[in-house]
């Protein structure tokens, strides 16, 4: 049989990637990078590097970052909620993922945006369990009927006990690490169990140009000494942030990229980190940061193409649109995101059912996106070999009655050769017209609908609950704040 070949996706040339490293490395060694920590700060002291306290600047040696690369592994792997599913991050294994943080919910009915509540981040949490195409789930929302000071771990709270998959979250405040950790070490059972059986990433942001404040950094230091792998968000926006052209941004991509993982490595040698961001061509005209732009996308497949050569895991923000509702826009924005971004191989894509520059998610649109995904994992699957010969043997002697339709070669590879989304609509006009002229966002709502009613919660055992809210209640406590939403589990 001859070897299936994985199609892919490469932007830059090596001579371009080696240049791109190179200006990056004088960059951190002469420019230096800002960092507000005064622990990370410490760590780059007792390493060697120059530091000027009084600017908070760091000035990153080319050998340090070399022997940080080293030590950083080319990959790690997650798992869900009981320790016995795993999931490779890394080579050109590709996870997709919802967004995180986002600050409102789309109202399928009145298509307009509001504010999430529990049963909002609930329903977000029970729905991606449901879908095949989505390998983890995100803290995706931010709950507003719980103060800002405890969002971060009320949206880990929430994601651990409705939701059996790897999550993807992160910090909003620097005590927020403790009950967030707290939380995942109840759930493996022991602090050594979590290392070695990772069940979240956590999100850290650079604040661009070339800077770490006091919060991303602990986040980092935190997470490398607890063994949870560290995501870098490097957020760049061209001309605005960043340098206009697109390998310009990519110089400073790695640049804040490189640094974050240096400060990995120097709070814990070996900690797993993964090459990431949500980079974007800003558009001048109307002041944002389109996440659909071609050249957005066109950045995010370069760094992790840069990511992949430094060995490293990669992710980014893609498979998601800038409109305001599920219509054409979104749709091609979805999914020329999610192809290029299975196309490079990305292997922690997040992004399905955003809208509005990150800001808004969808239900619907996550499980229109989820069909997105499964086309996306159809395509890098490649074109296999099934049968020697190929089709010689069907095609010799062949009749003019013959009919494909009935020779048992098509039953056998018929579902193995072709993916069949459950939403698109592949039937005649009239076939449409008869089942109500519905449109792809109306049979998403009902799809929701659907899931959530066919797929009760696998929900934790109730000693789990309570040591869950027990940790909750506790940080709760601690911000002054007595009491929590009432959670229905049914």
């Amino acid at each position: 049989m001859i070897k299936t070949v994985r199609p892919k996706l490469e932007l830059l040339s090596e001579e371009l990637i080696k240049k791109i490293i190179d200006e990056a490395l004088l960059i951190l060694e002469k420019q230096g990078v800002f960092i507000e920590n005064k622990e990370a700060l410490l760590l780059f002291k007792e390493s060697g590097m120059r530091v000027d306290d009084e600017e908070k600047r760091v000035y990153i040696l080319p050998e340090l970052v070399s022997d940080c690369l080293k030590s950083t592994p080319s990959s790690l792997k997650l798992y869900d909620r009981s320790g016995g599913k795993e999931y490779l991050v890394g080579e050109d294994e590709v996870h997709f993922d919802p967004g995180s943080s986002v600050v409102a919910i789309l109202d399928p009915k009145t298509l307009e945006e509001r504010k999430p509540i529990t049963s909002d981040l609930i329903k977000l949490a029970c729905l991606t369990e449901c879908l095949e195409h989505i390998h983890f789930q995100s803290t995706g929302l931010v709950s507003s009927d719980v103060p800002e000071m405890i969002g971060d771990s009320y949206r880990l709270y929430i994601g651990l006990q409705f939701s059996t998959k790897p999550i993807v979250t992160g910090t909003f405040r620097v005590e927020g690490f403790k009950p967030m950790y707290e939380m995942l070490v109840a759930i493996r059972g022991s602090e050594e169990e979590l290392r070695r059986k990772p069940l979240a990433i956590f999100d850290a942001c650079p604040s661009p140009p070339l800077k770490w404040s006091n919060l991303t950094a602990q986040s980092l230091i935190d997470s490398a000494r607890a063994g949870i792998p560290s995501e870098l968000i490097s957020m760049g926006l061209t001309g605005a942030t960043s340098p206009v052209t697109l390998a310009g941004t990519l110089v400073q991509h790695v640049v804040e990229n490189l640094s974050g993982l240096v400060i990995c490595q120097l709070a814990c040698n070996g900690s797993p980190v993964i090459f990431g961001g949500s980079p974007a061509s800003f558009d001048m005209r109307c002041g944002t940061t389109p996440m659909g732009a071609v050249e957005t996308m066109m950045i995010d497949s370069a760094y992790a193409q840069i990511g992949k050569y430094l060995n490293l895991p990669t992710h980014a923000y893609m498979a998601l649109s800038d409109s305001k509702i599920i219509d054409a826009q979104a749709g091609f924005e979805t999914g020329i995101g999610a192809i290029i971004a299975a196309l490079s191989g990305i292997n922690v894509i997040s992004g399905p059912g955003l809208l509005s520059f990150e800001s808004c998610h969808s239900l619907e649109k996550l499980v229109i996106d989820n069909e997105i995904c499964g086309m996306a994992y159809r395509l890098i699957e490649g074109i296999s070999q099934r049968d020697e010969p190929l089709a010689r043997d069907l095609l010799e002697g062949l009749k003019k009655e013959t009919q494909f339709l009935s020779l048992p070669h098509t039953k056998k590879w018929y579902r193995v050769e072709h993916f069949f989304p459950r939403l698109v609509d592949r039937n005649t006009y009239d076939a449409w017209v008869s089942h109500g002229k519905k449109s792809i966002a109306e049979k998403a709502q009902e799809e929701v609908e659907r899931l959530l009613r066919q797929n009760p919660p696998k929900l934790l055992d109730q000693a789990l609950q309570k040591e869950l809210q027990k940790i909750m209640l506790n940080d709760a406590r601690s911000q002054g704040i007595e009491n929590l939403p009432e959670i229905e589990i049914s």
